[in-house]
C-alpha cells in the first residue's frame, strides 16, 4: 500500500500541542487506519486545502490525551506511509534556548539531538536489521519549501537550528537548560524524536516547524515554564501555523524534484540481514515501511 518512489507527492501534517485539527479543510473525512505497530494517536483526517490533498494526524490525539513518551511514533509514521503520504511537515511547540529566538517565532530546524531514553527508535530489529543515515535528519528540499512558505505568509521565522529532544513529561531543570545551551542547541521539546528517525526509515521526506512558546528556564526573566503560558502562545500561533501550511502545500505538491529526493531511497543500501536469514513475520510487519526494498 505504500507509495511508489515515482508517485506524486501527498502531504501529511503531524500536529503538535494545540494543533489537534486542521481548520479550513474541504472534503473532510476521518479514517481509522490499522497498523501492525499498534494504534496510532488518532484517526487520520483527509481533506483538501486550496485544492491540495492533505492528511492530518494529531500527535497527542484530539484533546491532548497522550503524553510525549506514550505516543506510538511507529504506528503514526506507518499509517501515514500506508495511505500514500510522501512528505511530512511536523509541527511542535518548543522552548527557546537562545535570546534571539523569541516566543511566537517559528524555527525550521535542520538538526536534532536525541536525549530520549524510553522510546522505540526503529521499525527494524531482530530478524531484519537496517541502518539508515541520520547525518542530515531533515529533508533540506522540504525544509526550504516550509521556510519560503513562512516568508510568504509573513511569519517571523528562523531557518536552521538544533532541536534538543528530551524525554519529559517534566520540563528541564535550570542546570539542564544551561547544559543544553552549552551543547549549541537552539530549541527544546519532547516530541520530534524518534519521529524524525522513523520518517527516514520509512523513506518519507520530513521537516519540522518548531513553534517557540517560551524561553526555557535558563532565561533570568522567565524562571519557570508553565503549561498555561505555553498553551496561550500555541493558541496565538495556531493561525500562523495554518497560514504556513496553506502556503507550503502547493509548493510541496508542485515540486518536480520530489521524486528524485534522496529521502525516498533511504533504505536502498540500509538492510544488512541476508535475504535467507530474514524473519518472515518482521518482513510482513514492514510491508508499508520497507515494501519497496523487500519486494512487497
Amino acid at each position: 500500500m505504500s507509495a511508489a518512489t515515482g508517485s506524486s507527492p501527498i502531504l501529511g501534517i503531524i500536529g503538535g500541542s494545540g494543533l489537534y485539527d486542521m481548520d479550513g479543510l474541504a472534503d473532510r473525512r476521518r479514517v481509522a487506519v490499522a497498523s501492525p505497530f499498534g494504534a496510532p494517536s488518532d484517526e487520520l483526517l483527509f481533506g483538501t486545502l486550496n485544492g491540495q490533498q492533505l492528511v492530518f494526524l494529531p500527535r497527542h490525539g484530539r484533546g491532548h490525551t497522550i503524553p510525549p513518551s506514550e505516543v506510538n511514533f511507529r504506528a503514526n509514521i506507518d499509517v501515514l506511509k500506508r495511505v500514500g503520504v510522501t512528505d511530512v511537515i511536523s509541527v511542535s511547540a518548543v522552548g527557546s534556548l537562545r535570546e534571539a529566538l523569541t516566543p511566537g517565532m517559528f524555527v525550521i530546524v535542520d538538526q536534532f539531538i536525541d536525549h530520549t531514553v524510553a522510546r522505540a527508535r526503529s521499525f527494524f530489529g531482530t530478524g531484519l536489521v537496517a541502518h539508515v543515515s541520520m547525518a542530515h535528519p531533515v529533508c533540506s528540499r522540504l525544509g526550504q519549501h516550509v521556510a519560503t512558505a513562512a516568508t510568504d505568509a509573513g511569519i517571523a521565522t528562523h531557518h536552521g537550528g538544533t532541536y534538543l529532544v528530551i524525554e519529559g513529561p517534566q520540563f528541564s531543570s535550570r542546570a539542564e537548560s544551561e547544559l543544553y545551551r552549552s551543547w549549541g542547541c537552539d530549541v527544546i521539546g519532547m516530541t520530534n524524536m524518534p519521529e524524525a528517525r522513523l520518517a527516514r526509515e520509512a523513506e518519507l521526506c520530513y521537516a519540522t516547524v518548531a513553534m517557540v512558546t517560551d524561553f526555557d528556564c535558563w532565561h533570568p526573566d522567565h524562571d519557570a515554564v508553565r503549561v498555561d503560558q505555553v498553551i496561550a502562545m500555541v493558541g496565538a500561533n495556531a493561525g500562523n501555523a495554518r497560514a504556513l501550511l496553506a502556503h507550503a502545500a502547493p509548493k510541496v505538491i508542485a515540486d518536480g524534484d520530489a521524486t528524485r529526493c534522496a529521502c525516498r531511497t533511504a533504505l536502498e543500501h540500509a538492510i544488512i540481514t541476508a535475504p535467507e536469514a530474514r524473519d518472515a513475520a518482521r518482513v510482513d510487519q514492514l510491508d508499508a515501511i520497507a515494501g519497496r526494498v523487500l519486494g512487497r
